[in-house]
């Protein structure tokens, strides 16, 4: 099919696969000025083509590639003056580079990692020798991972027995949840109907036990107890494996073993790059979408800012939220507008503190943190493999994040440091250099790492979120079986959308 493209080069990536290949520098996205000269160049453009990717993060950029690859025409719209979504790596003022949003991989993430495999971008542990620190009720504890109980703090002896007996029950009803469909599960309607809170308050009656739960689900949802349905944690957990490995609360939360396993080599944000230069002029930066109309011959119409697109088939790789606000013409069918507006974005930043040394190293400690106050109650180290400097990364989360979205970045980086203090010393206190990425702010995601299932979600509207929507279809990690909310999910989702195009086409 011949295809009307007239797009610069100018109009990519601002030079991608240079942009793979440079340094630190270029690694967090094109610079602004670049991304002017992008929208400049594509102003007014008109293309056609088979299939248009709404979306430049892992999943529309893997849809993209496999459409291509399919011997299909596409085209990749992304609103950002950068590839890679909720990806992105912050550059620091030493010229090196943090993950500022999807960081980690581990056992059963299978497809991130041959995406990764397949453009040469490999993997290294995530540091995690020496002592975690436990700080509960204002006492500092510094614990050994490598005992009897792994990681799982050192709570009283009442607390861990309740806690392991939840942890149990909660991976054997996941085992009863499809991961194709959780909202056909025996149990759905019981399950949905309930928040997570209510639950583990009648299951996880020991104060202790259900601090540890608590965390976890802040940690892994960056959403509250409250705010979540049964089902929809349930199916998550179910959600973290794969084919052939069932899922388990244990995976989620494990550092060896577990989700946060491993690091990118040259940070996560490497592997959108590296994806959106193999796809060259198919990608087309600061455009982001505003209307899709259906139009003459059953094509469709994309606008975006600059650009306007023919196409056959569109994908929508957003988080549900951010593609409601898309124009459709006509009308979506009101159960998925519905859906959208019942999905909410997690609330998360990453505060990053950058030091000469990982000073916390020598003093026994791996950079992990759990606590019960603050603004930041979890941390990893960050610091390169190398170790030729120290960064401590913190997530803020859920309800703490929304109370700082307000704030000034002085008074979010004083009211880290703080927390930075009480955990790893007064060395904490002076970094050489202070990041902070507020997703809720960030106009193109408003939160992560997920849209998440409050009750009533997957048994009202579960059924439509892969479903197509005439000529339109779905991705992203929300939509994803498998590893639903990583970047895993992403990929799977991008992988599945493909080929609902391509045997449309």
């Amino acid at each position: 099919m011949a295809r009307e493209r007239k797009l610069s080069r100018r109009a990519i990536l601002g030079g991608a696969a240079a942009t793979a290949a440079a340094g630190a520098t270029t690694l967090a996205g094109a610079p602004a000025a670049q991304a002017a000269d992008a929208a400049a160049a594509a102003a007014d453009r008109t293309a056609s083509v088979d299939a248009v990717v709404v979306g430049g993060g892992l999943a529309g950029l893997t849809a993209a590639r496999d459409i291509a690859a399919g011997g299909k025409s596409v085209l990749v719209l992304e609103a950002r003056d950068r590839v890679g979504g909720r990806v992105f790596n912050l550059t620091l003022p030493n010229g090196s580079y943090t993950e500022g949003g999807g960081e980690f991989i581990g056992p059963t993430q299978d497809r991130i990692k041959a995406l990764a495999d397949s453009l040469g971008v490999a993997t290294f542990p995530t540091y995690n020798t020496g002592k975690n620190v436990l700080l509960k009720d204002g006492k500092r504890t510094p614990y050994a991972t490598d005992g009897l109980l792994g990681s799982v703090p050192p709570i009283d002896v009442a607390g861990l027995a309740n806690a392991a007996a939840v942890q149990a029950l909660l991976d054997d009803m996941a085992k009863k949840v499809p991961v194709g469909a959780p909202w056909t599960a025996a149990k759905a309607a019981e399950w949905d109907a309930q928040t997570f809170e209510s639950w583990l308050k009648a299951n996880a009656i020991i104060p202790s036990a259900k601090f540890l739960f608590d965390v976890a689900c802040t940690s892994i949802f960056s959403a509250e107890p409250r705010e979540l349905s049964l089902l929809y944690v349930l199916f998550y957990i179910a959600a973290a494996g794969n084919e052939t490995t069932p899922g388990t609360f244990e995976r989620l939360t494990e550092t060896a073993d577990g989700a946060q396993a491993n690091r990118f080599v040259g940070g996560s944000q490497q592997v959108p790059l590296k994806l959106a230069a193999s796809l060259g002029d198919k990608v087309v930066l600061g455009a982001p979408v505003r209307r899709i109309a259906s139009g003459a011959g059953g094509r469709l119409t994309v606008t975006a800012d600059g650009i306007s697109v023919s196409a056959r088939r569109v994908v929508v790789a957003l988080p549900p939220p951010l593609a409601a606000r898309i124009d459709f013409d006509p009308l979506l069918p009101a159960l998925r507008d519905q859906l959208a507006q019942h999905l909410p974005m997690g609330a998360i930043g990453k505060a990053i503190a950058v030091y000469d040394t990982p000073f916390w190293r020598a003093d026994g400690l791996n950079g992990q943190v759990v606590s019960d106050q603050g603004a930041v109650r979890s941390t990893f180290d960050n610091s390169p493999q190398d170790g030729s400097f120290g960064a401590l990364m913190g997530f803020i989360e859920s309800d703490e994040m929304r109370a700082l979205d307000g704030a000034s970045e002085a008074e979010v980086k004083a009211a880290v440091l703080k927390d930075y203090v009480a955990y790893f010393g007064a060395k904490a206190a002076s970094p050489t250099a202070f990041l902070l990425q507020r997703w809720d702010n960030e106009r193109f995601s408003r939160g992560g790492p997920v849209a998440y299932g409050p009750p009533g979600f997957l048994t009202t509207y579960g059924a439509a979120l892969r479903t197509p929507t005439g000529a339109v279809h779905w991705a992203g990690t929300e939509t994803s079986t498998y590893w639903n909310g990583y970047m895993d999910g992403a990929v799977r989702s991008g992988e599945r959308v493909a080929k609902e195009v391509l045997a449309a086409l």
